[in-house]
């Protein structure tokens, strides 16, 4: 059936076009690859979803996640859950470790992009001195004034920062051994990304990638957040209880939007509410305390201007460093 015969029927739902186009999609990718194609599975949301319709329609493919050692429990749990299920989840781990990125490249702050601008200044050469003063003024060699090439003034000071700031981290965590297994298998990636993200993805206009040096299928990116949890209603998708509200030792706290690194600090300057290392406070508070104390977050954090001490009236040293087992309740938006 083609996409106007689709299109014309009144019953037929936005999303139920946004389905066919990603099935489409799914097909061509697989008959260009021969069918040595896989799922980039981080066993969020999105990323389950993609791969409900990857399999709808090629049950073997393989999804492979990466334990990165920063993921949450839950999600870590759901993943080895889906395996034990009989899904092809394959699970592939770094070569590093989030404390060799730290004390070795830094903490990852604000965006990827501030941490780039920021990286650049910390081996002053001659061959980087136009990066650093386009980064600096945002003014190119020709006297044009790019805004987007201008370090934000709030985050020049992170340049002279007592730590180091990173772009590193995603590149030696999570695309290094997908790299590898790309190496070492040929396969050729499914991603759920959606442009409705934002920022870089935000930029993406083409769903499958078949040249360039980083191939990959990405049939979700007309999607948004809407979609998918509407797609999850509507099939009964089983997904991860990280995303539900939940009370933990008699406080409330709200289920995650997003569940990328747990340490990671990408974005938490711009939380409303309590943000994310405030909830992993009362939720995960082992996993909080190492990355707060033991790694040294806290300086960086308070560096930024990031809170992250819960919200409900406790000191530091009154939060129990034991990890609660949360109730969950089931939550769709």
């Amino acid at each position: 059936m083609g996409q106007s015969v689709i299109a014309s029927d009144k019953n037929v739902s936005d999303l139920d076009i946004k389905v066919f186009l990603a099935e489409q999609r799914i097909v061509e990718w697989y008959e260009h690859f021969d069918g040595l194609v896989y799922i980039s599975f981080s066993g969020g949301k999105d990323s389950t979803v993609l791969a409900e319709l990857v399999w709808s329609i090629y049950p073997e493919v393989p999804a492979v996640f990466s334990n990165t050692g920063l993921e949450y429990p839950e999600i870590v749990q759901f993943v080895k859950k889906k395996k034990k299920q009989g899904y092809p989840v394959v699970i592939v781990r770094p070569k590093k470790t989030f404390r060799d990125v730290v004390l070795n490249d830094g903490f990852p702050l604000i965006s990827k992009k501030v941490s780039e601008m920021v990286s650049r200044f910390y081996n002053p050469l001659p061959n980087n001195e136009a990066t650093r003063n386009l980064y600096l003024t945002g003014i190119r060699k020709d006297g044009v004034f790019v805004k987007g090439s201008k370090l934000p003034e709030k985050w020049k000071k992170l340049i002279d920062a007592p730590f180091k700031v990173t772009a590193s981290c995603c590149d030696s965590l999570k695309k290094e051994p997908f790299r590898r297994y790309r190496k070492e298998t040929g396969r050729m990636p499914y991603s759920g990304v959606m442009s409705s993200e934002g920022g870089r993805r935000g930029m993406m206009k083409t769903c499958n990638s078949f040249d360039g040096k980083d191939p990959q299928s990405k049939p979700m990116l007309p999607w948004n957040e809407d979609d998918v949890w509407q797609y999850i209603r509507e099939n009964n998708v089983e997904y991860c209880s990280v995303y539900d509200d939940r009370t933990v030792n008699g406080v409330f706290v709200e289920g995650e939007k997003r569940t990328g690194c747990m340490f990671c600090a990408y974005g938490a300057h711009l939380e409303k509410g309590e943000n994310r290392f405030q909830r992993m406070a009362i939720t995960h508070p082992k996993l909080w305390n190492y990355c707060i104390n033991k790694l040294g977050m806290a300086e960086a954090l308070d560096f930024i201007g990031v809170d992250y001490m819960p919200g409900i009236n406790k000191k530091r040293s009154e939060i129990q460093l034991e990890l609660f087992e949360p109730v969950s309740g089931r939550r769709l938006p």
